[in-house]
């Protein structure tokens, strides 16, 4: 069922100024808000029947807030956590049991991705606690910022972490996403010693991330990794572009074009050099 799409709805978005975009709302920082003994969590969308966020059949559900501002984002009205709609656990336990036993059968599961689904920490701990009481696979689609937020305990909950390591360069990750790369090494360093499955994925855009020494230092770090399972390379595409036009955001990659198919072929053998799977 690649490719498949069995549901998808998507959340009615508040807007922003342009300068409210690239700013971090407090909010983004704050505790999960609760309703009665729950935590809340805000949501810009589910899909059901991914076929590319982990193994099987994923139901994914995008969660707002992020504090990465990356130049090349094909969805930045996810960026404030507030711009998502309000969900309590209770209703998003709703949400996976309409697909749980579809999920299992697959070998799928659900993925929490966003944005940055760990800027909602406690919610998406307790919705993977919920998916592995009801033997459903767990998947976390994150950059890993905010990695330090997941004790050891919540971590065993989450079966596959797809770590998004978007330069090998610190200097190139700041002008890039404007954060540092540290926090994402430790927290892939970290799932390493606990010995926990990754899948590592590195968005390949010219004249951006391209560079061989900074994809050699990606390669390097990920075989140095233990439980990586395979490495994917995400080409860079223009199918943001129009929503930062429409959020009126300057939006700085107009004229790069998607990598071709001689530099994919490169950046794979870089990787498959180091004895990674590539994808």
């Amino acid at each position: 069922m690649s490719g498949a799409r069995l549901d998808s709805r998507y959340a009615l978005l508040s807007s922003h100024s342009s300068g409210d975009h690239f700013a971090i709302e407090p909010a983004d920082l704050a505790n999960a808000e609760r309703e009665g003994d729950e935590p809340v969590g805000y949501v810009h969308s589910y899909e059901a029947g991914s076929a590319v966020d982990g193994p099987g059949l994923r139901m994914v559900v995008f969660l707002t807030g992020c504090l990465l501002r990356c130049r090349y984002c094909h969805n930045p009205d996810t960026w404030h956590r507030l711009a998502g709609t309000r969900v309590t656990l209770t209703r998003m336990k709703r949400e996976i049991d309409q697909y749980a036993n579809v999920l299992r059968l697959s070998g799928g599961g659900v993925t929490l991705s966003g944005g940055e689904p760990l800027v909602q920490s406690e919610f998406a701990s307790a919705v993977f606690r919920y998916c592995k009481a009801l033997g459903v696979h767990t998947a976390l689609d994150t950059s890993g910022r905010l990695g330090e937020r997941l004790n050891d305990e919540e971590l065993r909950d989450v079966d596959l972490t797809l770590l998004d390591i978007k330069s090998g360069d610190p200097a190139t990750y700041v002008a890039l996403t404007g954060q540092p790369l540290e926090p994402t090494l430790a927290f892939a360093r970290r799932l390493s010693a606990l010995g926990r499955r990754m899948w590592i994925r590195f968005v390949l855009v010219p004249g951006l991330t391209d560079a061989p020494d900074n994809v050699e230092a990606v390669a390097a770090f990920a075989a140095s990794l233990d439980g990586v399972e395979r490495v994917e390379i995400l080409r860079f595409h223009q199918l943001g572009r129009q929503k930062w036009h429409d959020l009126n955001l300057a939006y700085t990659l107009e004229d790069t074009e998607p990598p071709g198919d001689a530099l994919v072929a490169r950046v794979k053998a870089q990787f498959r050099r180091h004895g990674l799977a590539v994808y």
